[in-house]
């Protein structure tokens, strides 16, 4: 069946080309240009498959015309493969912003007993988690979080902050940030991982539950993922300075 096409717009003054096409009924976007044939230019492309054509458009007529507003539908990447992100995927810096009251994973830790009975846990002590970071940071790899705390804080968010010495020990710059705080500066995503400032994986929650994670390349949705790093980054309380700003459970 034919495609049904609307002229969205064109940077040529007679309106032929360049230009940039909406499908009525996909929504998908065709763009008009000169093509690209120098078989020098042609190699430097990947991932070409048959039948594939490329052409050159001006940055102008994307950033003029294309749509603003899309339907996002997330695409969940299996957890082996943010683990392959964190553990060796990345080559400089691993950030965390942690938003949740608690975590169903949390809770299902050994370790989280632990602390409802005593009050206090060293976390998982050799976990693998720990002997990775301490081989990416032997490396220069950098690991840092800050993570959103209530006030007072959750019963989640205390055996966060008593795990964290151990985090700390293992090479982790963990940073704290009261709730308050972080809606004054405008802190309001929710969690994620940001890599090397060019990959962000999203996570998904039901409740206190994750559900899954995306990983997201997308220019607009790095650097504000970027932005919000700055911002908590600064505002965030150094995790030993933290600590005796809390106030007691009892």
């Amino acid at each position: 069946m034919a495609r049904r096409l609307r002229v969205l717009g064109s940077t040529s003054g007679l309106g032929d080309c360049p230009t940039l096409y909406e499908d009525l009924d996909t929504g998908e976007m065709l763009v008009q240009g000169d093509a690209v044939i120098d078989p020098t230019d042609v190699a430097q492309l990947k991932y070409v498959k048959d039948g594939e054509a490329f052409v050159v458009v001006p940055r102008a007529l994307l950033a003029d015309f294309s749509p603003r507003e899309v339907t996002h539908v997330p695409e969940f990447v299996p957890q082996q493969k943010i683990s392959e992100f964190i553990n060796d995927g990345f080559e400089h810096t691993a950030w965390r912003l942690e938003t949740r009251s608690g975590y169903a994973s949390d809770q299902a830790m050994p370790s989280y007993q632990e602390f409802l009975r005593t009050g206090d846990t060293a976390g998982e002590v050799g976990h693998s988690w720990f002997a990775n970071v301490r081989r990416m940071v032997d490396v220069g790899k950098r690991f840092e979080r800050v993570r959103i705390v209530d006030n007072p804080p959750t019963t989640g968010q205390r055996y966060l902050l008593a795990c964290a010495r151990t985090n700390v020990a293992a090479g982790e710059d963990i940073r704290h940030l009261w709730r308050d705080d972080a809606e004054r500066h405008g802190v309001n995503l929710s969690d994620f991982w940001l890599f090397d400032s060019r990959t962000v994986a999203r996570f998904h929650f039901e409740g206190e539950r994750t559900i899954g994670m995306e990983l997201i390349t997308d220019p607009a949705e790095v650097l504000r993922a970027c932005q919000l790093r700055d911002v908590a980054w600064h505002h965030a309380i150094p995790y030993q300075e933290f600590t005796g700003k809390v106030p007691s459970s009892e």
